[in-house]
């Protein structure tokens, strides 16, 4: 069986992201109402514009796949081919005008993510990451860093401030395990990570939809992404603990730390 991604889907998913960024770039900057989540995390009309933008475009061109989105729930998310999709994702980025918010989409086949994109719309960057087909920035191949010491690596996080107490010992100790650590970006650092900038993109409290797309556009780039027992990424990761490094042997080391 031939385990790598259908080239129809790579298209689809520019398509889908064509559509996203047509359906955002209006509302950035533009002073755009903010409404609360029951779980206190913002949203906005052009996160609910740009999900059913996508869900019109999937019902078109894959209507026996599933789909999970941030915005609208699953519909049919036991079918074999499934779409997770967050239309923004930092919303809170895109709410304040800094362009560093994602349209994440990711293609699930069996339950695997076996195609990702991370788009900014405003700066134009699109990394497509697909089995079989390597990570692409913008239609150039892109790949991670080659490996370096776990005290030499670059390290970003969205904000220390999303573990959960029983996490925030073991966090702690990677962060002092590392040359540096940046935060902000949410997803745009896994881009980053698959281009060869960065070195370590750790992460807590994430949703499939913040974390599918990423773990294809890391990993044929060269890169690995795993919980933090490194175990493969799934609809059902408990706790949403993620973390992308540029190698296996610098996720192993970092994954050491995490557990002592």
């Amino acid at each position: 069986m031939n385990r790598d991604c259908p080239e129809e889907f790579l298209g689809i998913a520019n398509l889908l992201a064509d559509a996203s960024g047509a359906a955002i770039r209006p509302y950035f900057r533009s002073g755009v109402i903010i409404e609360d989540k029951p779980d206190e995390s913002p949203v906005t009309v052009a996160d609910k514009y740009a999900e059913q933008e996508i869900r019109q475009r999937l019902q078109k061109y894959c209507p026996d796949h599933g789909v999970v989105g941030e915005e609208f729930g699953a519909q049919d998310a036991g079918r074999s081919h499934v779409w997770v999709i967050d239309p923004i994702d930092g919303t809170r980025s895109f709410i304040c005008g800094v362009p560093t918010f994602t349209t994440l989409i990711a293609l699930l086949r069996e339950g695997e993510p076996i195609l990702g994109v991370i788009d900014q719309p405003v700066s134009g960057e699109r990394w497509l990451g697909a089995r079989g087909h390597g990570t692409t920035l913008n239609s150039k191949r892109v790949t991670t860093r080659a490996a370096v010491a776990l005290d030499q690596a670059a390290m970003y996080t969205t904000t220390p401030d999303m573990y959960e107490e029983i996490d925030a010992p073991a966090y702690n100790r990677l962060r002092s395990a590392v040359h540096a650590t940046r935060f902000g970006l949410d997803g745009y650092a896994g881009g980053l990570l698959a281009s060869g900038l960065i070195d370590l993109h750790v992460e807590g409290a994430m949703q499939p939809w913040d974390y599918m797309a990423l773990v294809p556009v890391i990993e044929n780039a060269g890169g690995i992404m795993t919980d933090w027992q490194g175990r493969g990424l799934t609809l059902d990761t408990g706790r949403g603990l993620t973390i992308g490094a540029s190698c296996p042997e610098l996720h192993e080391a970092a994954l050491f730390v995490l557990s002592c």
